[in-house]
């Protein structure tokens, strides 16, 4: 052995010790001195745990940490707290979370959709696209939201939602004195509706259990702790959503096929692939490139981005739909009244898109439950650079920023807390007069693009549901409580006591 490193001791275990310790301690500091230096004078916290924050207490009871940062923001608006070695910021204010929406741009806030969404979502993902790319890719999706595109959709979910319907009432009906649960029933019977209507002809039957399985699985990575390693939930979340994004860019290249062929839009992705196919065989034509954001696995991305957004936001709307409707017997017999006028089941005829459009206080209850049970509650931005919120705070750079849109939702309009669809009346135009206030679909550039569809949706749940079955809840303490899922549910599921209202159920009849 060489003499200088034969002189060279190593310090035991136990000399090391105090050292490993002190080290750990002065990392516990810096990181307690940089969110207090980011806090500030902001309400919030005044200590968190290291690392950690207060992510425990965020997935043990999501409701009650919102709450207690909503308790915190109701002197300036907003308030903060630290999680997963990210500092947060709570808005609470409306005009505060305008000013988040109105500045989605690449020097000041980044549209994630969840805290950690760009990692879970993929790469392929439209919320994360800003100027004139994000206005021409709104444009190419324009002809998915057109009357003929929605009255195509329109047809497909009211044979889905028959079809669900007369599962549930012949599951009640096989036990009459237990109530049922509704949550996942209704999240399958969205699940199908929404295979269906984006890509429906191109899922084989095994394929859409596939599709089922990886949902379920990308659904609980949402809600766990973001550790990205094999074994834990959202790493089975990621893979999943690469799993779910492929087999959709599978459907989108058997689409382009079709329509290359000229044949007749079935489904979302046909009408969007209609419009890409000849825009594609016009560059190839004038030998230009091929257009940006038109390959299989972009728009498999994308199309993935309208599954989440239908899904999970829907599934909570129908629920809360039935809780609302049967804690207010006055509204729904308005609602049966007003559908008994303009559709019936004995005439085994779809209901029209003009049919819809004269049910107007049924659009007012769908609009009402959206406004007082704003599905998706919070829409998370990151700070792209420091970014002035008020006069006197400074959003730093790097926080994930939360603007409420379930807190908006009680704020201008007229006893807010009270579940009242005639505030949508044209009499009371409440939907204008606070339109700022009403923020469940977003604003700005990254506004939803599917909320008339999202709207036609819960209308004709509304009127099938309540015109076919008749049902009342099954009451227990705290029912009507609100639970992330991920999108805010009742936390008892909605459990109902169903049966047949109408004589027979319709057998519709496709025009």
């Amino acid at each position: 052995m060489l003499p200088f490193f034969s002189s060279i001791s190593i310090p035991s275990p136990s000399t090391a010790l105090p050292y490993i310790i002190s080290f750990v301690f002065f990392l516990l500091l810096v990181e307690q001195i940089s969110y207090l230096v980011k806090k500030r004078q902001a309400p919030g916290p005044p200590l968190v745990l290291p690392f950690l924050g207060n992510a425990i207490s965020l997935v043990r009871d999501p409701t009650n940490f919102w709450d207690a940062q909503s308790a915190f923001s109701s002197g300036l608006g907003f308030s903060v707290n630290y999680i997963i070695g990210r500092f947060i910021v709570f808005i609470r204010d409306t005009e505060l979370s305008h000013l988040i929406f109105a500045n989605v741009r690449p020097d000041a806030f980044m549209l994630v959709g969840h805290p950690f969404g760009k990692k879970l979502f993929g790469e392929h993902n439209l919320i994360y696209m800003f100027g004139q790319d994000h206005k021409d890719l709104r444009r190419r999706i324009a002809p998915n939201f057109t009357p003929r595109a929605l009255s195509t959709y329109s047809e497909l979910q009211q044979l889905i939602i028959l079809k669900h319907l007369k599962q549930w009432e012949k599951m009640a009906n096989e036990n009459p004195n237990e109530p049922i649960s509704l949550r996942l029933l209704a999240r399958d019977m969205n699940l199908e509706t929404s295979q269906t209507v984006m890509v429906g002809p191109y899922l084989s039957p095994e394929a859409r259990e596939r599709f089922k399985f990886d949902y379920n699985l990308f659904n609980v990575g949402t809600m766990k702790l973001p550790i990205d390693v094999p074994g834990f939930a959202f790493r089975n979340a990621r893979l999943a959503v690469d799993r779910l994004a492929k087999t959709l860019a599978g459907c989108t290249a058997q689409s382009k096929t079709r329509m290359a062929n000229n044949e007749e839009p079935t489904c979302l992705v046909d009408f969007w692939m209609q419009e890409t196919i000849r825009e594609i065989s016009q560059a190839k034509t004038t030998g230009e490139p091929k257009p940006p954001h038109t390959s299989d696995a972009e728009i498999g991305g994308y199309l993935f981005d309208f599954l989440f957004a239908a899904q999970d936001a829907s599934t909570s709307s129908l629920l809360w739909a039935v809780a609302l409707l049967d804690s207010h017997p006055d509204i729904l017999s308005r609602v049966r009244e007003e559908v008994s006028s303009i559709w019936s089941p004995e005439s085994n005829n779809l209901i029209t898109a003009e049919q819809v459009r004269e049910m107007k206080y049924t659009q007012a209850v769908a609009r009402e439950v959206i406004r007082y049970r704003a599905p998706a509650t919070l829409v998370p931005h990151v700070a792209v650079k420091d970014f002035p919120l008020t006069e006197t705070y400074t959003i730093p750079k790097g926080t994930i920023v939360f603007p409420s849109v379930y807190e908006s939702s009680f704020q201008g309009f007229t006893e807010a807390d009270r579940f009242d669809p005639d505030r949508f009346s044209e009499e009371r135009r409440e939907d204008q007069i606070f339109k700022r206030n009403f923020l469940a679909f977003g604003t700005g550039a990254h506004q939803c693009v599917g909320q008339r569809y999202a709207l036609n949706h819960l209308v004709l749940f509304i009127a099938m549901f309540s015109t076919l079955l008749d049902f009342k809840r099954h009451r227990t303490d705290g029912c009507d409580d609100i639970v992330y899922n991920p999108t805010i549910c009742p936390k008892d599921g909605c459990t109902v006591f169903l049966s047949r209202r109408c004589t027979g159920f319709p057998k519709f009849r496709m025009e």
